[in-house]
């Protein structure tokens, strides 16, 4: 089968390449899926995309006008593809449901460790022999109350691993984890109520019509004086102005983000020497007590190496005429035949 590789990153490439074994003809571009980039897919079955490539309406339009019949994922997430414009025009579209929840799950608690107790600024310090400690001060994790938004396969880690520094775990879910509540004391509440007692929130959803703008001016003012907040979920379960007012009055203590709500076109490329004239990512830039990596919590070994085997498990899938479980898109296969 015959695959363009859009978003295609110098780190991934080994890994789909190891894993492919010479099966499927590849072409790795490093530009993004996108209604002005979708005619490069000319010539080819398939495509694979990113979470940063966007698969709206028309898009899918002009993939199927252009000949393609599947779209492999390189993620968990697919906010960013137009599941009923792909199935109701017979394009197959897979995702990677699971690559490594403990990638996630440690970036979180990277991210915490780091804000609490003041790592990069030390670290700035010392590089230019500074050893002045003042201002550093941070708390212990033990005996503080963690909320984890999300008890999901990252969630059900990340409260394992809170447990292990010796937290009192507060979870909120639509749907609750009976192995949390017994082997880890996790305590199930209102997200109204998480906010009130949790000294630290942990969010681990995905991005639906109910999660967009969850943490909000309204839930924030529910929130404990000097909440710290971890998110490496998605960028848009944050309302970005509203955390940062939050952050300016005290509201929030620290911030740590692997995500943010408008790094489309920003994050995974170097800006540098053209800094985006973006005023909140600004704004949060120039606050001390926030800390923001670039969407990589994902980027460990084992992961790459799921993702990599997954996405090609999911075309070989295809090549072979069978559905893959992974599929987001159900098309009965007669029916396709006829259609194609």
């Amino acid at each position: 089968m015959k695959v363009l590789i859009f978003s295609a990153k110098d780190f991934e490439i080994p890994y789909l390449e190891q894993a492919n074994r010479g099966k499927h003809k590849f072409l790795f571009v490093k530009e993004a899926l996108s209604s002005q980039t979708a005619m490069k897919v000319i010539g080819y079955d398939a495509i694979s995309i990113f979470s940063a490539d966007e698969a709206c309406f028309n898009t899918i339009e002009k993939l199927r006008d252009f000949g393609v019949k599947y779209i492999a994922l390189r993620s968990v997430g697919f906010d960013n593809v137009n599941i009923k414009t792909a199935t109701r025009l017979y394009i197959r579209v897979a995702n990677v449901p699971e690559y490594s929840p403990y990638a996630i799950a440690e970036h979180a608690a990277g991210l915490l460790l780091a804000v609490n107790r003041k790592l990069i600024e030390s670290n700035r310090r010392v590089k230019h022999f500074n050893f002045n400690i003042n201002n550093l001060v941070g708390f212990d994790l033990n005996n503080k109350t963690v909320g984890i938004i999300g008890t999901g396969k990252i969630g059900a880690v990340m409260t394992k691993i809170m447990h292990g520094f010796g937290c009192h775990i507060l979870g909120y879910d639509i749907k609750q984890n009976v192995e949390l509540v017994t082997n880890y004391n996790l305590r199930y509440t209102t997200l109204k109520k998480l906010c009130e007692l949790a000294d630290i929130i942990s969010i681990h959803v995905p991005l639906n019509r109910e999660t967009h703008q969850l943490i909000n001016e309204d839930l924030i003012s529910e929130m404990k004086q000097g909440v710290v907040i971890i998110n490496t979920a998605r960028g848009a379960v944050i309302n970005t102005k509203d955390v940062i007012e939050g952050v300016k009055n005290g509201k929030i203590g620290a911030l740590g983000m692997d995500v943010y709500e408008n790094e489309k076109g920003i994050f995974f490329s170097d800006h540098s020497l053209n800094i985006p004239d973006d005023n909140l990512l600004l704004a949060l830039n120039a606050r001390p007590n926030v800390l923001i990596t670039g969407h990589h919590a994902f980027l460990t070994d084992e992961a790459l190496t799921n993702i990599a085997e997954t996405t090609i498990y999911n075309l070989d899938c295809w090549e072979a005429g069978k559905e893959t479980e992974n599929e987001l898109t159900k098309i009965d296969n007669t029916t396709q035949t006829l259609y194609n």
